[in-house]
C-alpha cells in the first residue's frame, strides 16, 4: 500500500471546559496534517449533548481548524452542521439518510457514513453517494460501546476493488495505529489516542504523523 493516509480527528466525548479544549486543539493541529475534525459529543451510553452546547463549542472551534485547511464534520445533525457552517456531516445507520444530509446541506458537502465490519453496508453507502466510509471498532475503545468488531483486512479488501475513501476508527492510538495505516486505511479516525496520549496532543498528531508517512 503506498496511497496517502491522513488523520481524522474526533473531539472527546465530552467538553465541559471549553478553553481547555480550545488549547489542547491548537496544541493538536500544531501538531500536523489533520485532514478532518469530526465534532462528536455523545456519552459512552450514545446520549448526545444539548443542541445549545454543541452549537457553543462549534462556534468556538470551527474556525480554528477551517482556518487551518481542517473540514469539519458534525456527527449526526446534518442540520447543525448547517448551522454552525461546518463542511458536512458522519451519520450513522440510525441516523438521517444520506438523501437528508444532501438536502439539507447540498450537494457539496461531505457525507460520511459508519458501516460498522460490513462490506455491504459499505457498498450501498457507496452507491447512494457516500463520499467515505467508516469501518470500526477495530481495537476497544473508551469513548463508545462499539456495536461491531472490524477485521483489518476488511481495509484491504476494500483498498483492492473499491475507490471511495475508508476511514477506520476505533481505539486507535500511536502504539496500535500501523496496522491499520498498513492494511490500507486512508484515513485514521482517533479521539482519545490524541486527547489523552502522555506526550500530549501535538506529539500525538506528530507521532501519527510519521508512521503515515513511513508507509510505502
Amino acid at each position: 500500500m503506498n496511497q496517502e493516509c491522513r488523520l481524522y480527528l474526533i473531539t472527546p466525548p465530552i467538553i465541559d471546559d471549553i478553553e481547555a479544549f480550545t488549547h489542547a486543539l491548537k496544541e493538536a493541529l500544531d501538531g500536523g496534517d489533520v485532514a478532518c475534525l469530526q465534532i462528536r459529543l455523545k456519552s459512552r451510553e450514545g446520549v448526545s449533548a444539548p443542541d445549545d452546547h454543541i452549537v457553543e463549542i462549534g462556534r468556538r472551534i470551527i474556525p480554528i481548524a477551517q482556518e487551518k485547511g481542517v473540514a469539519v464534520l458534525i456527527n449526526d445533525r446534518p442540520d447543525l452542521a448547517k448551522k454552525l457552517k461546518a463542511d458536512g456531516v458522519h451519520i450513522g445507520q440510525e441516523d438521517a439518510s444520506i438523501q437528508e444530509a444532501r438536502q439539507i446541506l447540498g450537494e457539496d458537502a461531505i457525507v460520511g457514513v459508519t458501516c460498522h465490519d460490513s462490506r455491504h453496508l459499505a457498498l450501498e453507502a457507496g452507491e447512494g453517494g457516500a463520499d467515505y466510509v467508516a469501518f470500526g471498532a477495530f481495537y476497544p475503545t473508551q469513548t463508545k460501546d462499539p456495536k461491531s468488531k472490524a477485521e483489518i483486512d476488511t481495509l484491504t479488501w476494500w483498498q483492492q476493488f473499491i475507490e471511495l475513501p475508508c476511514v477506520a476508527i476505533g481505539g486507535i492510538t500511536v502504539e496500535n495505529a500501523n496496522p491499520i495505516i498498513e492494511a490500507g486505511a486512508d484515513f485514521i479516525a482517533v479521539s482519545s489516542g490524541v486527547w489523552n496520549y502522555e506526550g500530549g496532543p501535538k506529539k500525538a498528531v506528530s507521532e501519527l504523523n510519521k508512521l503515515m508517512h513511513s508507509r510505502g
